[in-house]
């Protein structure tokens, strides 16, 4: 008898076991962690050496309990190079970093004076800390609707800019961007055929800079 209870209590246990995980909480936002999120401005080009320094500055000055996390928003962009899609990351907004820090008098005059670093963005003297929607919007929390989206396209041309086609009918006519279709991965063309300039649709994949 005892022995058919202990393989009772065994086989529930089991089961609760696999509520538990299958009930295992959603990952944590960012936002939630500990300290606020602020935003610093860097020279252009420099995030990556403006990151790596405030991380040292911090370890160097012992400040690991009030700056916890410096963050550079990336995203995918997919472009054409060489004729060819290729999908690179590229950063959100160029010469801005992310912090997240307890904003005291020696935090913010570690963060203010790291070589790189040309100061907080906010209004006030005293720096602004970003909302959540800002937070998770910046470093990617998305619903898992937008997880599933394609990345972003950057396309290599621009509308009047002249390019040649290289596939279809129409391969070796030049012609003019007319009009430009991102969601579609399309642009018409105004290619002269006959002495007249003639709209054309193609795919961003028929068409090269010239």
């Amino acid at each position: 008898m005892a022995e058919m209870v202990e393989e009772q209590h065994e086989e529930d246990l089991g089961a609760d076991d696999e509520a538990m995980i299958e009930a295992a909480p959603p990952p944590v936002s960012p936002y939630d962690l500990a300290g606020d999120w602020y935003v610093i401005h860097s020279y252009s080009g420099y995030e990556n050496k403006v990151k790596a320094n405030l991380e040292t500055r911090t370890r160097s000055m012992h400040m690991e309990d009030r700056i916890f996390e410096v963050a550079i928003p990336m995203e995918d962009v997919v472009e054409f190079k060489g004729g060819k899609k290729v999908t690179t990351p590229k950063k959100v907004f160029p010469g801005y970093i992310l912090v997240r820090m307890y904003l005291d008098d020696d935090s913010w005059y570690a963060v203010r004076n790291t070589p790189g670093v040309t100061g907080f963005v906010g209004s006030g003297i005293k720096p602004t800390p970003l909302a959540r929607r800002e937070v998770e919007r910046f470093l990617g929390v998305q619903e898992e609707e937008e997880k599933k989206k394609a990345p972003r396209f950057k396309p290599a041309w621009e509308i009047g800019e002249n390019v040649r086609v290289v596939t279809g009918p129409f391969a070796d006519f030049n012609g003019v961007i007319e009009a430009m279709n991102v969601d579609q991965q399309k642009v018409t063309v105004l290619v002269n055929i006959f002495g007249r300039d003639t709209p054309v649709e193609l795919g961003f994949d028929d068409i090269q800079k010239q």
